[in-house]
């Protein structure tokens, strides 16, 4: 399938990671995806979402090109491996650098953006720690143990933006940001030019947790976006640290609590490295297999009834709808898929939907 009708379709309005993968597993490739798309909405019950004209994903394809960077779709050999595993993997992502940083061992560093001088000067120890034993640092480009976790790692590091690959945030940090994408490797989902938006902060997130086999978080508050990354890293079966700090310091309260809850303590990469080698070399698991969707079957009009009595504006998991629908998982999925498509589904966290 050509790129340009694989970005059109991730680019249609509407369609997410999971919907695109899904269509792509039914139809074989993204152009008879895009042709199948006005009668499976109709079937929901809706207007199929319009893709965007050839013409504007051939000039980001320019743009992207232009910039010294590349698309890399989910199913290309150099995709990052442990991303690809994730069920809601970017479709899509925009690279600039050393694409094989991301088949390292690859461990995210993260934390507050206020962070202690103690704080950032610990992440980047850290970071500098792991990149020497061989393994690449991931972190978000953001004030504070963002950026600490970076300098350390030097050619070692991985950025992800949540912006277009082109736009530096923070400001300040545009120097930074183009040496990484020079030297290491700079990873963004948004086409160029985007400025980002609070919305787009969680997206980048899961691609930091995804990317890495573990998650280490330095310094946070109780409700700080590093606690999210956490939790991604935890639901995605990656591993979860963090590093204790002073309970007089609410900076720190994030990463205790992480700790009572169940992350690992860690104090040193040897700590941190011990958590996502394993003990014995020779029992090395094979990688694991990209997530890959199941083909949607055909559903008739009972089956669509039934599952739409099910669903509510209250989020349910689809396991659950296949188990009080009776129905094969392949049904149930071709007429959520059908709803979403008619925008009357919307998809949430830990594989649960709702009517839109």
């Amino acid at each position: 399938m050509s790129d340009a009708d694989r970005l059109r379709l991730i680019r249609t309005p509407g369609i997410g990671p999971v919907t695109y993968r899904q269509l792509v597993a039914r139809f074989g490739d993204a152009t008879r995806a895009l042709e199948a798309l006005p009668e499976l909405a109709r079937r929901g019950g809706g207007r199929a979402p319009t893709p965007p004209d050839i013409r504007a994903v051939e000039e980001e394809i320019r743009q992207v090109a232009a910039l010294g960077a590349r698309h890399l779709f989910i199913g290309d050999a150099d995709y990052p491996p442990l991303l690809a595993e994730l069920e809601n993997a970017a479709p899509a992502i925009v690279v600039r650098g050393d694409i094989t940083l991301a088949a390292r061992p690859t461990v995210a560093i993260v934390g507050a953006r206020n962070a202690s001088a103690a704080a950032c000067r610990f992440a980047r120890q850290l970071a500098h720690d792991l990149a020497a034993a061989g393994a690449s640092v991931a972190s978000g480009l953001a004030r504070g143990i963002d950026t600490a976790a970076h300098m350390g790692a030097g050619p070692a590091t991985i950025a992800v933006v949540a912006g277009g690959i082109d736009i530096a945030y923070p400001p300040e940090n545009a120097t930074l940001q183009e040496r990484i994408a020079q030297e290491a490797l700079l990873i963004a989902e948004m086409p160029p030019g985007t400025e980002p938006r609070a919305r787009h902060f969680p997206h980048r997130n899961r691609i930091i947790a995804g990317i890495a086999a573990g998650t280490v978080v330095v310094e946070a508050a109780p409700k700080s976006g590093s606690l999210i990354t956490a939790r991604l890293a935890n639901e995605a079966g990656r591993e979860v640290m963090a590093v204790p700090g002073s309970p007089l310091d609410p900076r720190a309260q994030g990463c205790n609590l992480l700790i009572r809850e169940g992350a690992i303590l860690v104090q040193t990469a040897a700590d941190v490295l011990e958590q996502i080698r394993p003990i014995d070399a020779c029992a090395v698991r094979s990688p694991a297999a990209p997530f890959a969707a199941a083909p949607p079957a055909d559903a008739d009009d009972g089956a669509r009834r039934d599952i739409a009595s099910l669903l509510g504006p209250v989020p349910v998991a689809v396991d659950e709808l296949i188990r009080q629908s009776g129905l094969a998982p392949a049904i149930v999925q071709t007429v959520l898929l059908e709803l979403e498509l008619a925008g009357r589904l919307e998809r949430h966290a830990g594989g649960r939907v709702s009517l839109g």
